[in-house]
C-alpha cells in the first residue's frame, strides 16, 4: 500500500465497474433528502396562511381563499411524502444491492487472488488472518456501503439546502444556525485521525483471535488428547481480551464525539431560536419564515448527532478496506514464462543443476544440489528428518524457485513454464493428506472432475482402497468430514494416491505416502505403484527404506547435499549414510556386503 493513497480512493478505484450504480444510489440518496426537508417550508406556509390569510404568499401567487390554500399546501404534503418515499425505497435498493455486489466481488476477487500467491505467503501468514479479511473486513465494508454511504450524502445534501435557504430567507441569522458547523467539522477530523489507528488495532485483533480459534477447532482432537482445554481457554480468553480493550480503547473515544456534537447543536439551535425570535417580535421578520428557519435549523444541526458514528462506521470500514486490498495488491514473486507444454507429452526428466535454495536468507536448506530423475523410471530420495528431501519436491512442482542454479523439467527450465502447466504434469500425494468435506468419490475425482465412473474405480483399486470404501456405510457416497476426520490416517493415505493415481500424470510424486499405513497395505500398494510405474516417472520420499528398494535410483540427502546415490544393492555395497540406516531399520549390525 501507498503511504499516500487513502482506502477510500483505493476502494473507488476497486469499484470501477460499480460507478454508475454509486451515481445512481447517490442521486436517489440526495432527492430523499431534498424532499425530506421540504415540510418544514410547508409548516411555514400554513402558519403563514394562518396569520395572514389572503395576504400569504399563497394568497400573492392567486389563490386568495385560504381554506383553498390549506388544500393545495395538502395536496403538495401528499406529492412531497410519496416522492419521498419513493426515493427512499429506491436508495435503499440501490445502496443493499450495490453492498452485496461489491462485498461478492471483493471476497471473490481476494480469494482468486490469493490462490494466484505463492505458497511462501501463506507459509508467512495465519491462515486465521486471511479467513478475517475474506469474512469480518468484508463485510464491515458492506455494513457501511449498506447504511454509512447513504448518511454521508444525505449529511452534505442537508447542509448544501438548508444553507442556501437560510441566506435566502434570513441571511442576518444564517451564521447562527451554521456557528457550530465549523467546530463539528473540524472536531470529526480530529475525531477521524484519532480513531483511525485504534480501529487498525481492532482489526488486527480480530485477525489474532479469529485464528487461535481456526486453530484450536482444527486441532480439537489433539487438545483432548493431551487434556488441553483449559490451557487453550486460558489462550483463547488472552486474544478475546486483547480484542476486547483493543474495542473499549476505540469506543471511549467513539462515545465523547456524539455529547460534544449535541453540545455544539445546541449552541446554535438556541442561538436561531432566540434571535430568529426576537426579530419576529419586532416585525422584521414574517412569522411563516421564522417557523420555516426554527423547524430547518432542526434538519441542519439534529443530523449532525449522527455524524459520530457514521464517522465511526466509516472508520471501522476504511480499516477493513486496506486489509482487503493489501491482500489485492499483494504480487506474486514466482512469475509465469512463456513457453507452453503439453502436460500429456512430459516424459518427465527433472533435472537439478547446482541447486541452492534457502526459506530464509542465510539459511541454505540445499547447496549445489545436482541430480536427475530419469523419464519412466523410480528415483527415491532419502535421509534424515531436515536434510532437505520435501524441500526438493516444492522445488519440482515450483512453490518457490531456486535461489541460484535451474531445475529443468525436460531440459526445459522450471522459471520459462507457467505453473499450471508443471502442476498439471505432475501429481503429488503428500505426507500431510489433505482431504475435503464431501463424499469419497468427490474427494479421489477432486484431480479430474470430469473422470468416468469406472475411472475412479480403478484408481481405488489400484491405491488398494476400494475395499475399505465398499465397506463405509455409503461407499462411494458416503461423507468424510472436514480434513477426511472420519477416516483413518491409512485410509486417508489410500484415498490420496487414488485421487493422485486418477489424474494419470506424467510424474507421481510420493511423499511418504505409505506412512500411515500396515504393512500388509503397504506391501499391496507396492504391487500396485510396481504396475503402473511402467510408463510414468516416479519420485518417492521414504523413511521405510523397504518401500524403495527396487528403486532406479536413490539418492541420500544429507545437511541439504547429496552425499550418495546409486541403487538399493550399490549403497549397501559400501558403508555409507544409507547402509546405516539400512542396518537400523532392519535390526542388522551389519550387512552383507559380498
Amino acid at each position: 500500500m501507498k503511504p499516500d493513497s487513502s482506502p477510500l480512493r483505493r476502494l473507488w478505484k476497486y469499484a470501477a465497474n460499480y460507478r454508475g450504480e454509486v451515481i445512481r444510489a447517490s442521486t436517489w440518496s440526495f432527492l430523499n433528502k431534498a424532499v425530506d426537508i421540504a415540510p418544514p417550508f410547508l409548516i411555514g406556509m400554513a402558519v403563514d396562511v394562518v396569520a395572514n390569510g389572503s395576504g400569504s404568499l399563497l394568497g400573492q401567487l392567486g389563490i386568495e381563499d385560504p381554506k383553498m390554500q390549506i388544500l393545495v399546501i395538502a395536496l403538495l404534503t401528499f406529492v412531497i411524502w410519496s416522492l419521498e418515499s419513493l426515493f427512499e425505497y429506491l436508495l435503499s435498493v440501490g445502496w443493499r444491492n450495490l453492498a452485496q455486489s461489491i462485498q461478492h466481488d471483493l471476497r471473490i476477487d481476494t480469494y482468486e487472488h490469493l490462490q494466484e500467491l505463492d505458497v511462501a505467503y501463506f507459509e508467512d501468514r495465519p491462515s486465521g488472518d486471511l479467513m478475517a479479511v475474506l469474512n469480518d473486513d468484508i463485510n464491515q465494508l458492506e455494513r457501511f456501503l449498506d447504511i454509512g454511504a447513504n448518511e454521508v450524502i444525505q449529511l452534505a445534501t442537508t447542509v448544501t439546502l438548508i444553507g442556501v435557504a437560510f441566506f435566502v430567507i434570513a441571511p442576518s441569522i444564517a451564521w447562527l444556525a451554521f456557528l457550530p458547523v465549523p467546530v463539528i467539522l473540524w472536531g470529526s477530523l480530529r475525531f477521524q485521525k484519532k480513531i483511525e489507528p485504534r480501529y487498525a488495532v481492532v482489526r488486527d485483533e480480530a485477525a489474532t483471535i479469529n485464528g487461535q480459534l481456526a486453530n484450536n477447532i482444527g486441532g480439537i482432537a489433539t487438545i483432548k488428547a493431551f487434556t488441553a482445554e483449559d490451557r487453550e481457554v486460558e489462550r483463547v480468553t488472552v486474544a478475546s481480551d486483547r480484542y476486547r480493550q483493543a474495542n473499549a480503547s476505540a469506543i471511549a473515544l467513539s462515545s465523547t464525539f456524539t455529547p460534544l456534537i449535541r453540545i455544539a447543536i445546541l449552541v446554535g439551535f438556541t442561538a436561531t431560536l432566540v434571535w430568529g425570535g426576537f426579530l419576529a417580535i419586532d416585525g422584521q421578520l414574517n412569522i411563516g419564515l421564522y417557523s420555516v428557519l426554527v423547524f430547518l435549523t432542526q434538519r441542519l444541526l439534529w443530523p449532525l448527532t449522527r455524524l459520530g458514528q457514521t464517522v465511526d462506521l466509516y472508520q471501522r470500514a476504511m480499516a477493513s478496506t486496506n486489509r482487503i486490498l493489501d491482500v489485492l495488491d499483494a504480487e506474486p514473486t514466482i512469475i509465469d514464462g512463456t513457453h507452453k507444454i503439453v502436460p500429456e507429452s512430459v516424459e518427465g526428466t527433472i533435472t537439478f543443476d547446482d541447486v541452492t535454495f534457502s526459506y530464509d536468507e542465510g539459511f541454505e536448506i540445499l547447496r549445489g544440489i545436482n541430480l536427475e530423475v530419469e523419464p519412466f523410471k523410480t528415483t527415491a530420495f532419502v535421509g534424515a528428518t531436515g536434510s532437505g528431501k520435501t524441500t526438493l519436491i516444492k522445488l519440482m512442482l515450483r512453490f518457490y524457485d531456486p535461489d541460484s542454479g535451474a531445475v529443468l523439467l525436460d531440459d526445459t527450465k522450471l522459471t520459462d513454464l507457467s505453473q499450471r502447466d508443471i502442476r498439471n504434469a505432475m501429481a503429488l500425494v503428500s505426507q500431510d493428506v489433505f482431504l475435503f468435506h464431501g463424499t469419497v468419490r468427490e474427494n479421489i475425482a477432486y484431480g479430474a472432475p470430469d473422470a468416468t465412473e469406472d475411472a475412479v474405480l480403478d484408481a481405488a483399486r489400484t491405491a488398494e482402497a476400494h475395499d475399505f470404501i465398499e465397506s463405509l456405510p455409503n461407499g462411494y457416497e458416503t461423507i468424510i468430514g472436514e480434513r477426511g476426520q472420519k477416516l483413518s490416517g491409512g485410509q486417508r493415505q489410500r484415498l490420496s494416491l487414488a485421487r493422485a493415481l486418477l489424474t494419470d500424470s506424467s510424474v507421481l510424486i510420493l511423499d511418504e505416502a505409505t506412512s500411515a499405513v500396515d504393512n500388509e497395505t503397504e506391501a499391496a500398494i507396492q504391487r500396485s505403484l510396481a504396475r503402473i510405474s511402467h510408463g510414468r516417472t516416479m519420485v518417492v520420499i521414504a523413511h521405510r527404506l523397504s518401500t524403495i528398494r527396487n528403486a532406479d535410483r536413490i539418492y541420500v540427502i544429507d545437511g541439504g547435499e547429496v552425499a550418495e546415490f546409486g541403487t538399493h544393492g550399490e549403497l549397501i555395497g559400501h558403508d555409507g549414510i544409507y547402509r546405516t540406516l539400512w542396518n537400523v531399520q532392519t535390526g542388522m549390525a551389519a550387512y552383507p556386503t559380498g
